[in-house]
């Protein structure tokens, strides 16, 4: 099937799981184009059923904001005319299922039934999609696809509570490949970032104000009173200075490392003990997953789809948001023994595999399937 994928390029997690599941489709055969407006970070290497189609936004005095909706949606009808894609698959209600909208209707003008499959992702609903001003068009995007999915029950859930949807929404899970994961490092150059006597605790994040950052480094101010600790944060975002603002005050600067976006992530998971999620909200929660198949238990809120990944005493532990001083008891009662920490470090891979991209690609498949067949029945009727 040949397929176009719209997605946000960024870090951010819906970014990634539509690259990789685009990845894996090209791995089954299938003919995958992305159109975004720029390359996607994990997209590094393009080969014969991978293709990348830049959006250009062109700038005019004459507009405040550039239209990119437009230059979108343009630039999928031409895509799909020129490839002959039989199936859109947009990740994030705005704009991109708005524009997807925008492109069938210009394409059923010639005559050209293009199925839409929409995935949500979390903040598209629960932050933007909600506010009064998009809410209409978002509510108009998801009832004109043709099939919604979502990544989590919770986001389902908050998605049927806010919105007017008269379609069904069919939840598919955020997944990862634990092939990569199943060679570990021999070295992860564990010293470079701490002592042998210290634990390594990580979070990584967009650093927005949903994410908590200040319960961060909070959290990890009570562990390092108890027990010798290093602190690393991944990522880059408006609550970063703030942070290291946080942690000259508090006198531990020498403690935390403030690493940036990275690419390594696997690399800087294989030497942690720790990862911490103390989010408002979490539609699903990719980034605890992502540690925990390698072997990371996760400290965390209990909030959105978090408790579908982290479980209770299990994989790690579950704290009411805000809740700084439970999470960083919780955090001690891993950290604190090391045949404890180990117990979490195996319960964390085992749960997390459930999640393998191989279980939950054939999900997609499925939907896509039915939609193309659904398209071909509305061509010929």
């Amino acid at each position: 099937m040949k397929i176009a994928i719209v997605c946000y390029p960024t870090f951010g997690g819906s970014g990634v799981v539509a690259t990789e599941l685009g990845i894996a489709l090209a791995n089954r055969g299938h003919e995958v184009h992305f159109v975004t407006y720029r390359q996607p970070v994990r997209l590094e290497l393009l080969n014969s059923k991978i293709h990348f189609h830049e959006v250009h936004v062109p700038e005019y005095p004459l507009f405040h904001y550039q239209p990119y909706e437009l230059a979108l949606s343009s630039k999928l009808v031409d895509t799909i005319k020129l490839y002959g894609i039989e199936l859109l698959h947009v990740h994030y209600a705005i704009p991109h299922a708005y524009a997807g909208y925008m492109a069938k209707k210009m394409l059923e003008e010639e005559n050209i039934h293009i199925p839409m499959i929409t995935t949500l992702h979390g903040t598209d609903i629960t932050l933007v999609g909600k506010h009064p001003f998009y809410k209409p068009a978002v509510t108009f995007s998801i009832n004109q696809s043709d099939v919604v999915t979502s990544v989590s029950e919770s986001l389902k859930q908050e998605t049927l509570e806010l919105f007017n949807i008269k379609k069904d929404i069919q939840v598919i899970p955020n997944f990862i490949d634990t092939k990569k994961y199943s060679s570990s490092f021999t070295d992860c150059q564990r010293s470079l970032m701490a002592n042998d006597d210290e634990r390594i605790v990580t979070h990584i994040s967009n650093f927005r104000k949903v994410k908590r950052i200040p319960d961060v480094i909070h959290i990890f101010n009570r562990i390092q009173k108890e027990i010798p600790a290093k602190l690393i944060m991944v990522g880059e975002g408006p609550e970063k200075e703030n942070a290291e603002f946080m942690c000259e005050q508090l006198g531990i600067t020498d403690k935390v490392l403030f690493l940036g976006n990275s690419n390594e992530i696997d690399r800087i998971l294989c030497f942690s003990d720790l990862f911490l999620l103390p989010s408002e909200t979490e539609s699903f929660g990719l980034a605890a997953l992502e540690a925990m198949i390698n072997r990371v238990p996760v400290i965390s809120s209990n909030t959105g789809g978090i408790p579908e990944v982290n479980k209770q005493g299990i994989t790690g532990y579950l704290s009411d948001v805000g809740d700084v001083e439970d999470m960083a008891q919780n955090a001690l009662k891993i950290l604190g023994d090391d045949l404890i920490l180990e117990k979490f470090k195996k319960n964390a891979v085992k749960a997390a595999q459930k999640f393998d991209i191989l279980k939950v690609l054939p999900l997609y498949e499925a939907v896509y399937e039915k939609a193309y067949s659904s398209r071909l029945n509305t061509s010929y009727s």
